[in-house]
Order: structure tokens, then C-alpha cells, then sequence
């Protein structure tokens, strides 16, 4: 049993498909199909239950599951071991943010760096999803929560304001009722962000019209005049179609941390960075 045969078993099991494996790994879906079927008759068990909805782990998989994930643990250890041996600026360097973040505050931060460090290619994921420090799919990460994962390196970056924005020709809603106006918000996974229910408590009759995950499109529905939004002030402020009004307080402030794996602390081209960034954006 071969490691890159593990690394196709992890895939199905956690993608839950042959298509989204196939694409985590950068395969074509036959080839996981024929490494599946090699791996399953190498163990001599079945270890995925074919079923409409996708790949279900039998008994035998969920075993083969903890032994791949220690194996996984271990050389994902080693490789960050490795690369934390680094010390040349060059290669590659993964970093993940929000959308509306890396466009506003780190696109500028990235261009200096790669001026004074052109061997180094920068990698950036804006996803809403937290990705892996641990298993390298990202290595460095900013967040706006603090962050949990055990041997993370991590530091509160700065203190972000957001305000409440409408396009330009929107009628202003009247603070404590709100009613006629259409709010705009994080979508129903993250219903829980403080300036989703401090939204609603402000303008309490308006109705939610729009909802979504990503900051930069709720700024462009508001800016169609579509409801009230609540942006962070360096999203908001930079659009020339949107207006900050007053709603009577200010919206709850978010803060911004950043982190990396513990084992990458020594790779340089990662120190230079987080130097620059703590030196353009800290507070």
C-alpha cells in the first residue's frame, strides 16, 4: 500500500466523490476510480458503499481511515518540517482571507513584497471555508476569530470597523424601525455574526431581501440599491456608489488575527511577509 494510494482514499472519503476528489488532487476521475479499485484489491475489502448520494465508508474504510489519517499526520509533519528548513526567498507561498480583505487590504501588501522578493510566487485563496495550516493548504492565514488548532503560531493583526452602507439614492431608513427598507446580510451559515443580529435589532420592521457568504457581493447589491448593508469601513468607504449613514450607534467591531503552523515559523519567504504585513496593517 503506497502513500499517494492513502492520499486518494482520503480524498473520496472526504469529498465524497470520485469528481471532487478527482479535482482536490488535480486527477481525472477515471484514474481515482482505477487507484480506488487497485487500493480496494490490495486490502482485499470493500472500503467505499457506492450509494446515490455519493461514497459512504464501510466498516473496513472507517478502519483504513485511522491508520491513513495517522500516516497523513506524520508525513504532513515531516513536509512542514522540511520546508521550515528553508531559508532561500524563492518557491511558493500559500495564504487564504476573506474576498473583500485580500482585494482591499492585502492585493497592495502583496505587490510590495513581490517587488522586493520577485523569485517568490504568492498563492491567494479567498474562501469562506478555514483551510488546513496544518495539512499546508494554506501557509498563512487571516481570520476574524481567534485560532484554535493546536501548534498555531497566531497574533491579533488589527481592530476593523464596519458601518452601515446604502447606494447613494437609497432612502435612508429611520433608526429603532426600519420599516419599507430591505436589509442585506451574511447568509443563514454565518446568521450568527454579531452585525447580522445588530442589523436586525436597529431596523427591527425591515425585511431581509438578500443574503450571502461574501462581503464584496453584499457591497455590490448595495451599491444596486438593493437593502442596508454592514460592511467593514475599508470595503464600504472605497466604493464611490455607497453612503455610510447613521443608525444611531455604530455596528460591533470585528478583529482580524493571523496565524501559521509552528513547524513553518523558520521558512523565510513566510517571516519576510508577515513582516511586511505586520508592519503595513497592524494596529
Amino acid at each position: 500500500m503506497e502513500w499517494s494510494d492513502l492520499r486518494v482514499f482520503l480524498a473520496i472519503a472526504r469529498e465524497g466523490t470520485l469528481g471532487a476528489a478527482a479535482r482536490k488532487l488535480g486527477q481525472t476521475q477515471p484514474t481515482m476510480g482505477r487507484r480506488l479499485q487497485a487500493l480496494e484489491n490490495a486490502v482485499g475489502h470493500k472500503l467505499f458503499q457506492r450509494t446515490s448520494e455519493g461514497f459512504v465508508l464501510t466498516d473496513e474504510g472507517a478502519a483504513v481511515l485511522n491508520h491513513a489519517e495517522r500516516i497523513e499526520d506524520e508525513a504532513l509533519a515531516f513536509q512542514r518540517q522540511l520546508a521550515g528548513q528553508e531559508r532561500q526567498l524563492d518557491g511558493l507561498l500559500r495564504i487564504t482571507a476573506s474576498d473583500w480583505f485580500a482585494e482591499h487590504l492585502l492585493t497592495p501588501v502583496i505587490a510590495e513584497f513581490a517587488r522586493a522578493y520577485p523569485r517568490v510566487t504568492v498563492e491567494l485563496l479567498t474562501d469562506t471555508r478555514f483551510l488546513s495550516l496544518s495539512r499546508r493548504e494554506a501557509d498563512l492565514a487571516f481570520r476574524i476569530r481567534p485560532f484554535d488548532e493546536p501548534d498555531i503560531v497566531s497574533r491579533k493583526l488589527l481592530h476593523m470597523p464596519y458601518g452601515a452602507y446604502t447606494a447613494a439614492d437609497y432612502p435612508p431608513p429611520r433608526a429603532g424601525d426600519g420599516e419599507g427598507a430591505l436589509l442585506i446580510t451574511m447568509d443563514s451559515a454565518f446568521g450568527n455574526m454579531p452585525d447580522v443580529a445588530w442589523l436586525q435589532r436597529v431596523l427591527p420592521n425591515a425585511r431581509v431581501a438578500f443574503r450571502s457568504n461574501a462581503r464584496a457581493v453584499q457591497a455590490r447589491m448595495c451599491m444596486q440599491g438593493a437593502g442596508v448593508a454592514v460592511l467593514p469601513l475599508p470595503l464600504g468607504d472605497a466604493l464611490a456608489g455607497l453612503r455610510r449613514i447613521d443608525l444611531g450607534e455604530d455596528p460591533p467591531a470585528r478583529e482580524t488575527w493571523i496565524g501559521y503552523h509552528r513547524d513553518m515559523r523558520r521558512l523565510a519567504r513566510l517571516r519576510a511577509l508577515l513582516d511586511l504585513v505586520v508592519a503595513r496593517l497592524a494596529d
